[in-house]
């Protein structure tokens, strides 16, 4: 009987480790997964377990990485709030399986620091020396190569940690993973940072890939022109699945906010309802959703509220039809851009001034195009709208275009006074004279109109949004307004009065000869 129970246990044990060898999702079931560090020391080798087993989402996520890793050229997006443990199974898990498994493989795993990246080596090293990997993989770690940042297993396989923007070198990878490619909100804001992590990306990380190699980016969003956004669509609005991006991949996104708030919600929750309840109360989101911005960026995967960061949502209003012309006092406004088919957009804005104040965009022209385009574009909107003046930056084309553009003006007749205004401060504080009009009055925004929605996204977005341009244009309007004036009132038209009630002086007035030469000067 005994012997029988030890045989069964030994065939269940051999099923568990097959199992193991065949699945992503049961090998993180069988294996400790390490957790905290033992100690403070920065080297510390060991760490205790994680105190969660596998949730649904982490399933969902094991799942999707397997995918990837199985397919050529696989590519998956991984957007979780912070402590859903997506660097647990992606950086740590994920690395140790695909390198027992395969032997000879290569992971690298990129983080905005090289130091995170070796947490996860030696969380990651700690799984391959346990006795329960060498059971499942018949391999361990190496004796040769064994530092945080790069160390072998007895197969040939590698694990190499590094900081994104540190200079890689070195063999190539089979798989990468990017595991928060930016620090926090500070480096997420600043440009030059975002494109140094974009190049770094093209020039550093997927020259790393050996021919169809997998690549897998984990990140929670800072900023909507991040790492994730410069390669999502334009107009992607939360949704996961395979989506065809701007680089021309089919990545498989994984976006689960901490709180569902689409119908196909990934995980099938309604919305409402919070992500892992077993292991976060409510109270925990509740912290969160205090502040706005930082709820809806790191916590919903979405940078910018729906309601707005410094334009709200309650100042945008839409209208059917214009006020009349006649009573509105037209202005417009210019944002150059130097480059055709990239970067910034070129924009083009006609707003009217209605008696009371309120704000119309009566029209707008926005492309990537080159100067003879817009400069055509800008002609066309002057004779069209016949506007008071039309604002632009100082010093961004008088050099260069002014005399080009002034003299497309004078053939076709397109005239209006430009005003000049300098680019001072930063974008937020050139945009507050149209910030504070808007705060009283609103600015009304055509329905039905093409770039209506664009625009309206751009002002909620602002400043966190991949592009300010039609910002930039607006507030060069606002300044514009702030030394010009409101439209003019509709004519009235005199009351009609009984003889009764005119008095002697109007009847005169009104009734006098006019002679020939009567009250000419002398």
């Amino acid at each position: 009987m005994r012997n029988s129970t030890r045989s069964t246990a030994a065939r269940i044990e051999k099923l568990r480790r097959a199992r193991a060898r065949s699945s992503l999702i049961d090998f993180a079931s069988a294996i400790d997964v390490p957790g905290r560090p033992l100690s403070e020391d920065p080297d510390e080798w060991l760490f205790h377990p994680i105190e969660t087993g596998v949730a649904p989402h982490h399933a969902l996520l094991l799942r999707t990485a397997e995918r990837v890793i199985d397919t050529p050229h696989g590519r998956a997006m991984i957007l979780m709030p912070p402590g859903s443990a997506k660097s647990t199974y992606c950086s740590v898990v994920l690395p140790a399986y695909a390198m027992g498994r395969t032997p000879g493989y290569r992971v690298l795993v990129a983080s905005y620091g090289t130091e995170l990246a070796r947490k996860h080596g030696r969380r990651a090293r700690q799984v391959v020396r346990s006795s329960g990997y060498r059971g499942i993989f018949n391999t361990g770690l190496g004796t040769e190569a064994a530092a945080a940042d790069a160390w072998a297993l007895t197969n040939g396989s590698e694990y190499m940690a590094a900081g994104i923007l540190s200079a890689i070198t070195g063999n190539r990878a089979n798989g990468i993973v990017i595991d928060d490619p930016v620090k926090g909100r500070d480096e997420a804001s600043s440009e030059v940072i975002r494109r140094r992590t974009r190049e770094a990306y093209e020039d550093d990380i997927k020259t790393r890939l050996v021919p169809g190699g997998w690549i897998i980016l984990i990140q929670t969003r800072w900023h909507e022109d991040d790492l994730a956004g410069s390669i999502l669509p334009e107009d992607w609005a939360g949704e996961s699945g395979v989506i065809v991006c701007r680089d021309g991949m089919d990545w498989n996104v994984l976006c689960v906010p901490a709180c569902a708030d689409r119908d196909d919600d990934p995980l099938g929750r309604k919305p409402g309802e919070y992500l892992w309840p077993q292991w976060f109360d409510r109270a925990h989101w509740a912290q969160f959703e205090r502040v706005p911005r930082t709820w809806s960026a790191l916590y919903q995967q979405k940078p910018a509220p729906e309601t707005g960061i410094v334009f709200e949502a309650a100042w945008l209003r839409t209208y059917d039809r214009m006020p009349a012309r006649e009573n509105l006092r037209v202005y417009g406004a210019s944002d150059y851009a130097v480059s055709e088919g990239r970067g910034d957009y070129t924009v083009h804005v006609v707003v009217g001034l209605d008696p009371a104040g309120r704000m119309y965009v009566l029209d707008l022209w926005r492309r990537q195009a080159s100067s003879d385009v817009w400069v055509e574009a800008f002609c066309e909107l002057v004779r069209r709208w016949k506007p008071v003046a039309w604002a632009e930056e100082s010093g961004q084309i008088r050099a260069g275009i002014g005399p080009f553009l002034e003299r497309r003006m004078r053939e076709r007749a397109a005239f209006v006074r430009r005003r000049q205004f300098p680019a001072r401060g930063d974008k937020t504080v050139r945009a507050q004279s149209i910030i504070g009009r808007m705060g009283l009055e609103g600015l009304y925004l055509p329905a039905g109109v093409a770039w209506s929605p664009a625009l309206r996204a751009e002002l909620l977005r602002f400043p966190h949004g991949r592009n300010d341009d039609q910002v930039d244009a607006l507030g060069l309007v606002g300044q514009l307004i702030d030394i010009m004036q409101a439209g003019r009132p509709p004519a009235q038209a005199a009351p009609i009065r009984a003889m009764t009630e005119l008095t002697m002086d109007e009847v005169w007035r009104l009734c006098r000869p006019r002679l020939p030469g009567f009250g000419r000067r002398i």
